[in-house]
């Protein structure tokens, strides 16, 4: 793993973002960013109440995600090898979109660009793709009181923003991994071969691979 610098891995919810981040920091010695995001107050409510806490809960992650990449990116770190996180700020955007009245998200939008212009893009951005339905089971698995009556409607909204602003992209590495037929967390061999994939000088540009 010596091709990028920083590799950002995004997904839906329950896509498997967050393992396979720990797994390549714990294996092949990276910096390791997490979103926080267990301590925001306003998810729980935001699943119960959408339309009422869309705007105070992608307000502040926003703001989170600002403050976290901005402090981590900005300090190097000599005995790690490389950078990896488990999101990319335009998940912001992307979000924001889909839960955003109009009117709001115009406001949200012009703040968004005034803060994303001064922050380092990932050298290489890997898409997760999975199914709805492997999303749901993911999501069962893991026991989050607060997700568990995620309905498919919204998790099919924020597919598909994340496949708008894919296809919106000219100036970025983007490498899609369809992972619906392995399991990277409990198979060795699917996680291998993952890293592979990953690790590989692509050009600018989507890459769309079936593991």
């Amino acid at each position: 793993m010596n091709t990028y610098n920083y590799i950002a891995i995004e997904g839906t919810i329950g896509a498997g973002k967050t393992s396979l981040a720990t797994m390549i920091s714990e294996d092949y010695n990276a910096k390791l960013i997490l979103e926080g995001f267990a301590d925001n107050p306003f998810l729980p409510k935001f699943y119960k109440e959408a339309d009422k806490y869309a705007f105070p809960l992608e307000l502040s992650f926003l703001a989170e995600r600002y403050q976290q990449l901005t402090d981590q990116l900005s300090k190097q770190d000599l005995f790690k090898a490389f950078t990896v996180s488990d999101y990319f700020i335009n998940k912001s955007l992307i979000f924001a979109q889909k839960t955003l009245q109009d009117d709001v998200f115009g406001l949200y939008s012009r703040l968004f660009h005034i803060i994303n212009s001064s922050i380092p893009k990932p050298d290489l951005l890997v898409y997760l793709y999975v199914s709805v339905d492997r999303l749901q089971a993911n999501i069962k698995e893991r026991g989050r009181d607060y997700e568990q009556d995620i309905e498919n409607e919204y998790l099919e909204k924020i597919q598909s923003g994340y496949f708008e602003f894919i296809r919106q992209q000219q100036n970025q590495r983007i490498l899609i991994l369809d992972t619906n037929n392995v399991d990277f967390v409990k198979n060795k061999d699917d996680y291998n071969h993952i890293i592979e994939l990953i690790d590989q000088p692509y050009e600018i540009g989507i890459h769309r691979v079936v593991v």
